[in-house]
């Protein structure tokens, strides 16, 4: 049995799918968008039942928005009237009031404004550890910084202790420049159990939590990715760059994503521009065409602005994103919801192996401190943490 989470701005589901890879158990969601709660409800069901043919079909457990949500009705909802003795919870609150590409309202915008309602959310729940997931410039840029710190300051005045990170999901295997910020913190009165000689918990956590080590350190930098070259031409594949970095992988790999679930929903061309664009040239605001052995940019998608396929005179398709975000192909969205929404959902997530190499993170910080743990403490969480994981 894995230890069990509370999932907030669910989405499709892409960070539950990594958590879960890496044992932990999802017994509670909320999505209020209902186009993206019926992506979840049947992508779940089909990636679990590719495991296990009787898992039972997945389901938002809330559709309210989070500030109409009471926190004492969420942990009866998701645990009866028994709390359990360890749990957690993970969200990215949306993220377009942060982000380069939106208006930068920050924390005031609508959307900002969830950022510390989640926050809020998290002190009045009492989750023994918590993941929050934003773009970077909620720490970067210097008009959304400063709330952020004092968000942080919340959560440490309301006994937590916290580290944070900017991970790149291209250092990780993901054929994708994407980074991220992670704020991963724990109860201050766990860390004391925990490290009984430490002076303070803050420094504990610092000191003894590992983020997930990259496969592919600085990537970008690292290797002599291909330039841009003629739409319709055969470029030859650099032999010193790993493969499972490149779009190559998310749209030639076997078996074709055109003849999978999704694998033909895709906005019909109709700009001339589909034929003329180079294969690799993302120099522009819009039509940004994808070299099959670079990179892709961030797979944030809106207003069916959809990277173009290196090859064919289209958009990429729903599979060959999901791939990009390396979702498992037995991940399957439904028919009849609109294709904006189905690409929405995919540029929102956090892509799964990124997800799932944090999560193992979180995991083996908690199996690796089973051993200086008090004996009741070790004995409420030894079962809940996954058998395979090591320190």
């Amino acid at each position: 049995m894995g230890i069990p989470l509370l999932s907030f701005f669910t989405g499709g589901g892409l960070l539950d799918l990594g958590f879960e890879a890496a044992g932990f158990k999802v017994h509670w969601t909320n999505e209020c968008n209902h186009d993206f709660g019926r992506i979840y409800e049947k992508g779940m069901t089909t990636c679990r039942r590719s495991r296990n043919k009787t898992a039972p079909a997945a389901k938002i457990s809330s559709t309210k928005k989070i500030e109409e949500l009471k926190p004492a009705r969420v942990l009866a909802d998701a645990f009866g009237r028994t709390r359990p003795a360890f749990f957690g919870v993970i969200g990215g609150p949306p993220c377009t009031d942060f982000s380069n590409g939106g208006l930068h309202a920050g924390h005031d915008g609508e959307a900002g404004k969830l950022t510390s309602v989640y926050v809020r959310m998290l002190i009045r729940l009492k989750p023994d550890f918590f993941l929050l997931e934003n773009v970077p410039h909620l720490e970067t840029n210097a008009k959304h910084r400063q709330k952020f710190l004092a968000l942080l300051t919340k959560l440490e005045a309301a006994g937590y202790s916290y580290v944070w990170a900017k991970l790149n999901a291209l250092e990780y295997g993901v054929p994708q420049d994407r980074l991220r910020l992670f704020v991963v913190g724990f109860r201050k009165k766990l860390l004391r159990e925990w490290y009984p000689e430490a002076t303070f918990p803050k420094r504990a956590l610092q000191e003894n939590f590992k983020w997930p080590a990259p496969t592919h350190g600085n990537a970008k930098a690292r290797f002599e990715w291909p330039k841009a070259a003629k739409f319709g031409g055969s470029p030859k594949a650099p032999g010193s760059i790993p493969l499972e970095l490149c779009v190559y992988q998310a749209v030639s790999k076997r078996p074709d994503p055109e003849s999978l679930p999704n694998g033909k929903d895709f906005f019909n061309p109709y700009s001339k521009k589909f034929g003329r664009i180079k294969e690799g040239d993302v120099s522009g605001k819009s039509f940004k065409r994808l070299h099959r052995f670079r990179y892709s940019p961030t797979a944030w998608y809106g207003n069916n602005e959809v990277h173009l396929h290196p090859w064919k005179q289209r958009r990429l398709s729903v599979r060959e994103a999901l791939r990009l975000q390396t979702v498992p192909d037995s991940y399957v969205m439904p028919v009849d919801v609109p294709l904006c929404s189905k690409f929405k959902v995919v540029g929102n997530g956090v892509p799964c192996l990124l997800a799932q190499k944090i999560a193992e993170s979180i995991a083996n910080f908690i199996r690796c401190n089973q051993r200086p743990m008090h004996k009741a403490v070790a004995m409420r969480t030894a079962s809940l943490v996954r058998a395979g994981l090591r320190c």
